[in-house]
């Protein structure tokens, strides 16, 4: 019995579009992330880009549990003295790119290296419902539907 490995040239990677409209961050991060590295394929390999290309729309839309919108501080240094800065997801939220806050936790789970940063190029978040990938007919991945802890309960 042999050790089935993925060729590059056998990879076939597909485009799916997600809604973040609701969705809760840290899952939905995950579920891009599995997406981007391809291991919800049975061909996965861990040294080959085997992923898909993954559209986010509505990212400014996303949803936190608990009190992290007001009480989750990130925290930064100048390199000057008393040069520490912070800011809350509140203010990335609302501020002018909105969408970086899943673009860095979806960094955050996938590897570190060439090959990680090979994923994140198939990562296209985008903070309106609009976007220029049509051309590819992407999927439409139903991230709600797959669990009822995705999405936020008001």
């Amino acid at each position: 019995m042999k050790t089935y490995s993925a060729k590059p040239t056998e990879v076939e990677s597909k485009w799916l579009v997600i809604d973040a409209e609701g969705l809760v961050l840290g899952r939905v991060a995950s579920i891009i992330a599995n997406r981007l590295r391809g291991k919800h394929k049975p061909m996965f390999t861990p040294n080959i880009d085997c992923g898909d290309h993954v559209v986010v729309i509505n990212a400014q839309k996303i949803a936190l549990t608990g009190k992290k919108l007001t009480d989750k501080i990130f925290y930064w240094h100048t390199g000057h003295p008393g040069g520490i800065k912070e800011r809350t997801m509140e203010k990335i939220l609302g501020g002018a790119h909105p969408e970086r806050v899943l673009q860095k936790a979806v960094q955050r789970m996938v590897p570190k290296g060439p090959l990680g940063r090979a994923q994140l190029k198939k990562l296209h978040v985008y903070g309106g419902s609009e976007h220029p990938h049509g051309a590819q007919t992407p999927e439409v991945l139903d991230v709600a539907s797959m669990n009822s802890k995705n999405t936020r309960r008001v």
